[in-house]
């Protein structure tokens, strides 16, 4: 007999019965369904039909895309038909042509570059411009060349979340009478049960970008998100994710869990102290979507180690740390402390 195995409509990983609960669980996510519930999910995905748009869409992204690969790093580049890549932004190496790539790396949805290169060095310089240590070839042309204008991919998801929250909150006040001060203390059950959406938590599928990097150039503005169409890949390249949604799903439900919590404890005010007994957030849906978002993104190697730096390609938010040119840094030390003790020499000599 053949074994019937639930994928879990949260983030896609095998589901295992748990003989305890009677009821199927995510090692992953830490999703739970019953049998009903997984058969009727199975049953409305098996019964959608494929729109025809979509499927021209599919084939037009399998025919016209290039896929490149780096021999060094093991990067995948994704480019159109008409784009060449000739190098390797993560490691600057060589990339050769890889060949074509599979309708399933297709995003639904995109949000174009309204950054141009220009807006983006202009930006990028004016950082630079304050910080006095950089390595002397930092921003020197044949490093600024190494801009590339990347589509970065995506998972984004909407999370329902079911909280419970318990506390013990504390009012205390004081007053004096006559010889007397008094105090009172007075106790409070807290309880909040709610029922919290968040909406759009991203997370890259791209192991060799920094996650903290990409967090820390969000937001992006998802009113401009536009049906994903190869025409946006014209002149710039893009990443082929190789971390699935499965993968990434603990760390988006942790930021929703968390989003959750502050919504939750930021409604608890007029206490003079709380104590929490309990709380549990638990993610009853999530919704996915898979989308490519703009991110003009440089890499600098110095001394062996690669600096990466982005910069939104929507909003021009720009995040990377910079390297360090202890050389200059000592020579500044070096004139600092020779002006302090000419300093301290002629204002010795006037006082003498």
């Amino acid at each position: 007999m053949e074994a019937v195995q639930y994928k879990c409509p949260n983030c896609g990983a095998y589901l295992q019965f748990r003989p305890e609960t009677q009821d199927f669980g995510c090692e992953y996510c830490m999703s739970a369904f019953n049998e009903a519930e997984i058969k009727e999910i199975c049953a409305q995905q098996e019964n959608s039909i494929p729109d025809e748009n979509e499927v021209q869409e599919t084939q037009e992204f399998e025919a016209h895309t290039n896929l490149y690969q780096c021999s060094s790093c093991g990067a995948e580049i994704i480019a159109d038909d008409q784009q060449t890549a000739t190098f390797c932004y993560y490691c600057h190496n060589p990339v050769i042509l890889a060949g074509r790539l599979s309708g399933e790396y297709k995003p639904s949805k995109l949000i174009g570059f309204t950054l141009t290169r220009e807006n983006a060095l202009e930006k990028f310089k004016a950082w630079c411009g304050k910080r006095w240590f950089l390595p002397r070839d930092f921003t020197s042309d044949s490093q600024l060349e190494k801009m590339t204008g990347l589509y970065v991919p995506f998972w984004v998801a909407d999370c329902d979340i079911h909280a419970d929250y318990h506390a013990i909150g504390k009012r205390i006040r004081s007053w004096s009478s006559g010889n007397y001060r008094y105090t009172e203390t007075k106790e409070y059950d807290i309880t909040r049960t709610a029922d919290i959406f968040t909406d759009g938590i991203p997370a890259d599928g791209e192991s060799k970008i920094d996650d903290l990097l990409m967090e820390s150039i969000e937001p992006f503005d998802y009113t401009a998100l536009k049906p994903f169409s190869m025409s946006y890949l014209s002149g710039f390249y893009a990443d082929k994710y190789d971390v699935d949604k499965q993968m990434v799903s603990p760390r988006i439900h942790n930021r929703a869990s968390d989003a959750a919590k502050n919504i939750i404890r930021n409604s608890v005010s007029g206490y003079s102290s709380v104590r929490v007994t309990s709380e549990n957030y638990q993610i009853r849906n999530t919704k996915w979507e898979y989308m490519m978002l703009p991110v003009w993104f440089m890499t600098y190697k110095y001394k062996g180690e690669i600096y990466s730096f982005a910069i939104n390609g929507q909003t021009g938010k720009l995040a990377g740390t910079p390297p360090l040119d202890t050389g200059k840094l000592k020579l500044f030390s070096a004139a600092v402390g020779l002006a302090g003790a000419l300093a301290a020499f002629l204002i010795g000599g006037v006082l003498f």
